[in-house]
């Protein structure tokens, strides 16, 4: 009996992805709607970090929040409260969305007026890296309590990014957390990352990010 060659279907589903990621892109550069695909470990503070972000950029851009888990809408729910348009996507188990689940949110949700959309993808540092969303801007979000060690344990999520959040960085007092390490490893991995440090508690360091992502949006926006 042959064996089973499982990196054949590996493949197909991969490329099958990449098809769909590369249409989407197209057709949201043609609208002039960039899409953010914002990853991280769960307990990071993405949610927090994606209030801090509308916040600074909502005078600017027409924003809207798309939230990706696998039950509840109480993320959805807070950034909603802020009038920020947003909307819950549940993904019936499923630890990361795919380009063709990110458009059936996307076409549910309604784009036509906005400029920016932010993608909350699922919290995990492995399947969300592994499969194009189609976003134009792919960020992870590294918590300090997380560890200055995590590029070593989950190198291609650090690799595939445009720009790396370190937040929480108002606790680093408290951990035995090496920034310098972090940007040594993440710099080996993807020399063209941007990284910047922030507290989304305190706002700490959000306005470089938010003047870094605004210059993005508008390249994107052309």
């Amino acid at each position: 009996m042959d064996k089973v060659r499982v990196y054949e279907i590996k493949k197909s589903v991969y490329e099958n992805n990449d098809l769909a990621a590369e249409k989407l892109r197209e057709k949201l550069k043609q609208q002039k709607t960039c899409l953010m695909n914002l990853m991280s470990s769960p307990g990071s503070g993405k949610t927090t970090t994606v209030l801090r972000t509308i916040e600074a950029l909502s005078d600017r851009f027409r924003i809207g929040v798309m939230e990706a888990y696998i039950d509840s809408a109480v993320d959805a729910e807070t950034i909603a409260a802020t009038g920020t348009k947003a909307i819950q996507l549940h993904t019936g188990g499923m630890c990361h969305l795919e380009a063709v689940m990110t458009e059936s949110g996307l076409e549910e949700f309604g784009t036509d007026d906005l400029d920016f959309v932010i993608l909350e993808n699922v919290g995990n540092l492995v399947c969300p890296a592994e499969f194009d969303t189609g976003a134009a801007i792919d960020v992870m979000l590294l918590s300090v309590p997380e560890g200055d060690d995590k590029p070593l344990k989950y190198p291609l999520m650090f690799s595939k990014v445009d720009a790396l959040l370190i937040n929480k960085i108002d606790v680093k007092p408290y951990f035995d957390f090496d920034s310098d390490a972090v940007r040594e490893r993440v710099k080996k991995l993807n020399p063209d990352v941007e990284i910047f440090e922030i507290s989304a508690k305190t706002g700490e360091g959000i306005k470089e990010w938010a003047n870094w992502l605004a210059g993005k949006i508008l390249d994107w926006n052309k």
